[in-house]
């Protein structure tokens, strides 16, 4: 009982983030269940509950069509990643990916502060599109968390405040989607974990509502400071998990 008590509030606290400032479940849940079970289980448990919420927030913004066209190539390169990266999920332990993705996280955010952060334009999204994607894709298979490669990449492109959202949505709603089919053929996803990932589905919605209030109250300019904050925070969170 305490370890489903403990599920169940990080998993509150994540959908909470989630909501406001539309990614950050995976990277901030997985590390936390890990505490209660073995991080494959916790990988496979948490990406039901991540499509659910991701396609509630499609469905509040809508522009399905134009965000699919926008992302087409990210999507295909990204697929591609997702069944690399959890192939290397059954074989390999992610520490050292997780150092990599929490250092990089902590660089974008340092140049950002200093107003140097790169600004990709609209004629090299396409071809930086590529790369991403497999990257986010590798990244996401192996650690659960594909959403900060996707975000840093969308806040290059200086996207508004809901084409960032809807961006971050399509794309983990797809990758999350390709993913639940590789962690199934891998064994991954037993029935019983089944239910387990269910049971916290529904405990996400309640912190994902509150997350979205939140974000609703939040003005642009404060909304992208948040991300960034929550960038940087997630970077020390990774790198510390990874080396401890």
């Amino acid at each position: 009982m305490p370890a489903a008590l403990f599920s169940a509030a990080a998993v509150l606290l994540a959908a909470l983030v989630k909501g406001a400032v539309s990614f950050g479940f995976p990277p901030l849940a997985t590390p936390l269940l890990a505490l209660v079970m073995d991080v494959k289980s916790a990988v496979a448990v948490l990406i039901i509950p991540n499509i659910v919420m991701d396609g509630l927030q499609l469905l509040r913004l809508g522009d399905f069509g134009g965000v699919a066209r926008r992302m087409a190539v990210l999507l295909v390169f990204g697929a591609a990643g997702t069944v690399l990266g959890t192939w290397l999920l059954v074989l390999l332990p992610p520490s050292v990916a997780t150092f990599v993705l929490g250092a990089f996280a902590l660089v974008f955010v340092a140049l950002s502060l200093t107003r140097r952060q790169p600004v990709v334009p609209a004629a090299w999204a396409q071809w930086l599109a590529v790369p991403v994607g497999l990257i986010a894709g590798v990244i996401g298979g192996v650690t659960n968390g594909p959403g900060l490669p996707l975000v840093m990449y969308f806040y290059s492109l200086r996207l508004s405040k809901h084409d960032f959202i809807r961006s971050v949505a399509f794309t983990f709603v797809v990758y999350k989607v390709i993913q639940v089919g590789t962690v199934v053929w891998f064994g991954l996803l037993t029935w019983r974990l089944l239910g387990v990932s269910l049971a916290l589905t529904a405990v996400a919605l309640g912190g994902f509502r509150l997350g979205l209030l939140l974000q609703d109250r939040l003005e642009p300019v404060t909304f992208n400071r948040f991300v960034l904050l929550f960038l940087g925070g997630l970077g020390i969170w990774l790198v510390v998990r990874a080396v401890w």
